[in-house]
């Protein structure tokens, strides 16, 4: 037999909103202000790097639907790299 204890997973979320709204309640005009001004910025740079990683997803997408994505010249790849000044035991390390 398994006992609830004082945790119960509706009555723990039911808490923590009830706290949240009282301390909302709590705040004067100007922290409220402040709180959203603050909220705002943090929720603004969560749009950006979702923005930023649109991009990722996409290639992510494509990769698991379209083949031709893994489909790569080596021969561009070796080309590039006989043009780099980089030492040979440099290149060797990377792989190149």
């Amino acid at each position: 037999m398994q006992s609830q204890g004082g945790l119960s997973q509706q009555g723990f979320r039911e808490r923590i909103k009830q706290f949240a709204e009282g301390k909302w309640q709590s705040f004067t005009d100007p922290q409220k202000t402040l709180v959203k001004k603050v909220w705002g910025v943090i929720t603004y740079k969560w749009r950006w790097q979702i923005a930023m990683n649109v991009p990722y997803l996409a290639i992510f997408i494509l990769d698991r639907t379209i083949p031709s994505v893994h489909k790569f010249d080596m021969n561009l790849l070796a080309a590039v790299t006989s043009k780099l000044p980089i030492p040979t035991f440099i290149s060797a390390w990377f792989g190149f």
